[in-house]
């Protein structure tokens, strides 16, 4: 049984006249025959009692008349909405983004976005950048923001822009006026770091490790925001990506370029190496790739 052949039965039944139906149909009469033979045959018996003069109804093409209409029904309502998915006018997507991201960059992005395709609804799961990795990984979103992974095998990772740690010192400490900070200075202070497992902190460590510098840590805490208010109250200073300078500041820090050296990381886009992204997560990521520039470092 097609769409088709129900679409024939249903002109027929509701003008009991196969030429009217041909008009409606824009069919000869030989085609919606076979067209009718066709859907009786496939259920068994016939639906339509044809004479010189007239057309009437079996009692079973009489019950397959609502049947056929809530059928054609759902049938079209589904091509449309497939319809409208394909062409933007409705859908859903859902992103993760690490943290510092989420709240600072990622806002804008998603107005732009809203602009263009106002139909399309957004989920934004705002977790830390281990856990954007596993939820791309298990595919419970199509899309994550995140430091470049180390291991990408079944990942995809489209570079948004190239981030550099940050110090972030008490806007009334000497530091504050400064203009930039080598880490030999930012360390001879206490350090607050991001508790292990962070990524941030795994950056930092490596790279520092890397040219013989040991990171010593005073205070440590799982969130961003705790840091920041920590710095801000004079317990001592800490290091941050970039991106997170207007966080560190709203929380009343004070944000200088890191140099001697320069640690910098890259942050992109992740998706699934096996999966084909919806129509509406490739919208987003190409809003995302046009929209998101590079933060500024320092302050």
């Amino acid at each position: 049984m097609t769409v088709k052949q129900l679409r024939a039965f249903l002109a027929v039944a509701q003008t009991l006249s196969f030429t009217r139906a041909c008009d409606r149909l824009h069919l000869s009469q030989p085609a919606l025959s076979l067209t009718i033979k066709g859907l009786e045959d496939s259920l068994g018996g016939p639906l339509l009692i044809r004479s010189t003069r007239r057309v009437s109804l079996t009692p079973e093409g009489e019950a397959l008349v609502p049947l056929a209409k809530r059928l054609i029904a759902d049938w079209d309502n589904t091509e449309e909405r497939l319809r409208q998915h394909f062409t933007l006018e409705l859908g859903r997507v859902a992103i993760a983004a690490m943290p510092s991201f989420a709240c600072n960059l990622l806002p804008d992005a998603l107005m732009a976005f809203r602009h263009r395709f106002p139909r399309i609804n957004v989920t934004v799961h705002d977790v830390i950048n281990e856990e954007v990795i596993e939820m791309v990984r298990r595919e419970r979103v199509e899309l994550g923001i995140a430091f470049a992974p180390e291991a990408t095998d079944d990942l995809a990772f489209t570079p948004l822009f190239t981030d550099r740690f940050v110090a972030v010192v008490p806007s009334a400490s000497a530091l504050a006026s400064e203009t930039s900070l080598s880490w030999q200075a930012l360390l001879g202070e206490d350090l607050i770091a991001l508790q292990r497992p962070s990524m941030v902190r795994r950056l930092l460590e490596q790279a520092l490790a890397s040219r013989g510098i040991a990171l010593t840590v005073a205070f440590e805490s799982h969130q961003l925001a705790t840091v920041g208010r920590m710095v801000a109250s004079g317990l001592g200073v800490s290091a941050v990506p970039s991106l997170c300078t207007p966080q560190m500041q709203a929380l009343g820090a004070r944000c200088l370029p890191l140099h001697d050296p320069v640690i910098v990381h890259d942050v992109g886009l992740l998706s699934h190496q096996d999966r084909k992204l919806s129509v509406a997560a490739q919208a987003l990521a190409e809003v995302l790739q046009t929209t998101v520039a590079a933060p500024v470092s320092g302050a």
